[in-house]
C-alpha cells in the first residue's frame, strides 16, 4: 500500500471501521515508515482536539428548535394539496429546464427501494402515514412470514400514544411533568418540565422534584430553573442544607453564584461552615468574595479548625 493510501485510511483506522486484516497492513506499514506514523499521530492529536471541545447545546435552544419545527410542520400539512408524495416528486422530478436531473431521481427511487426492503427484514419503527386509522399508534415489525401464495405476514408490536391535557395544580399533570422532569435523554423537555413545575413548588413532592433535579441533573440550564423554583423556601433546613451541597460540589459557577447569593441573604449562622469549606476550595474569585463578607458579617472566622 502507498503512503497516499494509507494516510486516506488513517481515519477509519482511528474509528475502527477497517477489517483486521487492513488494521494488520497498517500497523505493518506504520513500523516502516516514519512518515506515516508521524501523520497517524496527527490524526490522533485531531480528533483529540475535536473530542475535548464538544459541546451541548443550550436547552433554551432545544426548546425553540423543537417549537418551531412544530410550527412549521402544522403550516406545511395546512397548506392544499402538500403531501409527501408531492415533495417527493418535485425533489426527483424538477421542471423541464432541469430535465438532466431526472435519471440521478430514477437511481434516487431504486435506492430508496432497495434500502427499504433491506430495512422491512429486520424490527423498525414506523411512522405512520395521515391515512393510517389511528394515528395514535406507532408500530414495529418483529417479524415476516412469505408464504406460497406470494403474501406476507407482518408481526406488529403496537405502542399507542394518547394527549392528556389539564392544569398544573392538578394531581395528575404535576406527577407527569415530574416524570419529565426526570428524563435522561432530553434536556430541553426536561427544562420546560421543571418551569412549568416552579408555580407549584409549594406542594412538597414537586418542592422534591426541584431540590432533585437541582442537586443532580446533568444539566445546568435545568438546574437554575429548579433553583428559581425553591428560591422562596431557603429558609427551610432542607432546602437550606441541599443548596449547602450545591454550592459546594455544582461544577458551574453561574450556580454556584446564585447560590451563594441565595444564602448569603439568609444570613444564618448555621452556614458560616460551608462558608469556611468553600473559601479553602473555591477559585471563582466573586464566589469567594461574597463567602468572606458573609462571613464577616456573621462575625465568624474566614478559617476552618
Amino acid at each position: 500500500m502507498t503512503c497516499d493510501r494509507i494516510r486516506e485510511q488513517l481515519p477509519l483506522f482511528l474509528y475502527g471501521e477497517l477489517t483486521f486484516d487492513e488494521e494488520e497492513r497498517l500497523e505493518g506499514h506504520f513500523n516502516e515508515c516514519a512518515a506515516c506514523r508521524q501523520a497517524l499521530e496527527r490524526e490522533k492529536a485531531i480528533h483529540a482536539a475535536v473530542d475535548s471541545h464538544s459541546t451541548e447545546p443550550p436547552p433554551a435552544l432545544v426548546v425553540e428548535c423543537r417549537s418551531r419545527l412544530r410550527d412549521r410542520i402544522a403550516a406545511e400539512t395546512a397548506r392544499p394539496g402538500w403531501s409527501w408524495s408531492r415533495r417527493l416528486g418535485q425533489l426527483l422530478w424538477p421542471a423541464a429546464g432541469a430535465a438532466w436531473m431526472r435519471p440521478a431521481g430514477a437511481v434516487a427511487l431504486i435506492a430508496i427501494g432497495f434500502f427499504g426492503a433491506r430495512l422491512s427484514s429486520v424490527p423498525v419503527s414506523l411512522r405512520l402515514s395521515e391515512s393510517t386509522p389511528d394515528p395514535l399508534v406507532a408500530s414495529r415489525v418483529r417479524y415476516l412470514e412469505p408464504d406460497r401464495q406470494g403474501r406476507i405476514r407482518i408481526g406488529l408490536e403496537e405502542t399507542r400514544r394518547r394527549e392528556v391535557s389539564g392544569s398544573v395544580e392538578e394531581s395528575r399533570i404535576r406527577h407527569l411533568l415530574m416524570a419529565a422532569a426526570r428524563d435522561p435523554n432530553d434536556p430541553g423537555l426536561r427544562v420546560e418540565s421543571v418551569d412549568l413545575l416552579r408555580s407549584e413548588s409549594a406542594t412538597a413532592e414537586v418542592r422534591r422534584a426541584l431540590l432533585q433535579a437541582l442537586q443532580s441533573d446533568p444539566n445546568a440550564g435545568v438546574r437554575l430553573k429548579a433553583l428559581e423554583g425553591i428560591r422562596r423556601f431557603a429558609g427551610q433546613p432542607e432546602v437550606r442544607s441541599a443548596l449547602a451541597q450545591v454550592l459546594l460540589s455544582d461544577d458551574n459557577p453561574g450556580v454556584r453564584t446564585q447560590v451563594v447569593e441565595l444564602l448569603v441573604e439568609q444570613n444564618s449562622r448555621e452556614m458560616a461552615g460551608t462558608f469556611q469549606e468553600l473559601l479553602r476550595k473555591e477559585d471563582n474569585d466573586y464566589i469567594r468574595f461574597r463567602s468572606q463578607r458573609a462571613l464577616q458579617a456573621m462575625k465568624a472566622s474566614l478559617d476552618t479548625f
